[in-house]
């Protein structure tokens, strides 16, 4: 079993900064692609930032410039920098990650978390 926790979500006003993290524990092998989404009220989910193991990033048009994503292989982490923040930022923001079980697995297997609010408005 493999469990997926975000923090660092919040209140801020626009123009402010919020780092987000990602933790993944259970049986895990390794990681391969860690990435952000979110999903605003009567929205689809959508790709916000993703990462892969061997650290190349791939963005949104709508965050390039302003969002950082980045992640640590050895603590099965990741985080996700966010700077001048829009009110088009709100909505929860989930992390996804793909779990490679065993060092003999072939497949590896998607997990979400639960989610962490982001809300950005004056």
């Amino acid at each position: 079993q493999v469990q997926v926790v975000e923090s660092g979500g919040g209140l801020v006003q626009p123009g402010g900064s919020l780092r987000l993290s990602c933790a993944a524990s259970g049986s895990i092998s390794r990681l391969n692609t860690m990435g952000w989404y979110r999903q605003a009220p009567g929205k689809q989910r959508e790709l916000v930032a993703r990462i892969t193991s061997g650290g190349s990033t791939d963005y949104a048009d709508s965050v390039k410039g302003r969002f950082t994503i980045s992640r640590d292989n050895a603590k099965n982490t990741g985080s996700l920098q966010m700077n001048s923040l829009k009110p088009e930022d709100t909505a929860i923001y989930y992390c996804n990650v793909a779990v490679v079980p065993y060092i003999s697995s072939i497949s590896d297997y998607s997990y979400w978390g639960q989610g962490t609010q982001v809300t950005v408005s004056s």
